[in-house]
């Protein structure tokens, strides 16, 4: 299969009633992992990574390993950057073959989050590459020490932001939140009902780790599109480690490899089950 536009499989997923998964990944298993499940399940993935996990995942190792597992996929995949922080950093995950970008300007005032958006239009238009973008904040945080505040995305504002920008894709804000929820959040279905009656834009869910099955599927049916699975992948991939290394005298690397795939294999087909809505 070829490595494909994200725009392709926002359609893939408008047209079944279903949201397509994407997976981040920050090393060799994971990719392997992410991509073996949906192999098997037959289903189209995104291939994803943030600027911010780049101190421990670097750009030119990732992104080469990322383009080509897509590009061999029996399966189609895209390849994303996720909550970009700089042009810089679009423009080369735009050389390195990524079909989809997000420069994360959620925190900015409204009209400087469109004026960085539609900057990041045009860039991705020179490579006809797919552009998400972000209204309100999402709460938790992306790789650093900062803890953002939740701040619901305006379903009045969504609508003109989409507008005014050309995104293919909207990120929004509904009580969702990075990383693991202490307790289980209160999705404010109310307002993503309200901007899925207003903006015809795809949604797409950030947080995805530790919301129920229910909770995906109202989401889904409420017009989310894209959902982001992070910090779950991550975690299993950590526990699988810890138990290889706690139950092996004698640990080595090619048994512990396609233990770490293992678990990141594990929680995505577990999600793609979820968001086929079947």
């Amino acid at each position: 299969m070829p490595l494909v536009k994200m725009t392709e499989l926002l359609g893939w997923a408008e047209n079944n009633n279903c949201a397509v998964g994407a997976f981040s990944v920050g090393n060799m298993e994971m990719i392997i992992g992410a991509v073996k499940a949906a192999e098997e399940m037959n289903t189209p993935i995104i291939l994803q990574i943030a600027e911010k996990r780049m101190k421990q995942s670097p750009m030119h190792l990732m992104a080469p390993m990322m383009v080509s597992a897509a590009k061999n996929a029996k399966v189609p995949v895209a390849v994303h950057l996720d909550h970009g922080l700089t042009m810089d950093c679009i423009k080369t995950a735009l050389e390195y073959g990524f079909t989809s970008v997000m420069l994360d300007g959620s925190l900015l005032p409204f009209e400087e989050n469109i004026e960085l958006t539609k900057k990041v239009r045009a860039e991705a238009d020179r490579y006809g590459a797919t552009v998400e973008g972000e209204l309100g904040v999402v709460g938790g945080n992306e790789g650093d020490t900062a803890v953002h505040k939740i701040q619901c995305t305006d379903p009045a504002k969504a609508l003109e932001f989409c507008e005014k920008t050309g995104v293919d894709c909207l990120a929004v804000a509904i009580g969702n939140a990075h990383g693991n929820y202490p307790v289980l959040p209160e999705l404010r279905f109310d307002v993503l009902e309200d901007i899925y009656k207003r903006v015809y834009t795809p949604l797409v869910l950030h947080g995805g780790t530790g919301i129920t099955d229910e909770m995906f599927r109202r989401a889904i049916s409420l017009g989310i599109r894209k959902i982001n699975i992070a910090t779950a992948s991550f975690d299993a991939l950590a526990k699988n480690a810890k138990e290889y290394t706690e139950t092996t005298d004698k640990p080595d690397y090619f048994t512990l490899s396609p233990c770490m795939a293992e678990g990141v294999y594990e929680n995505v087909k577990k999600h793609i089950a979820i968001f086929l809505n079947k």
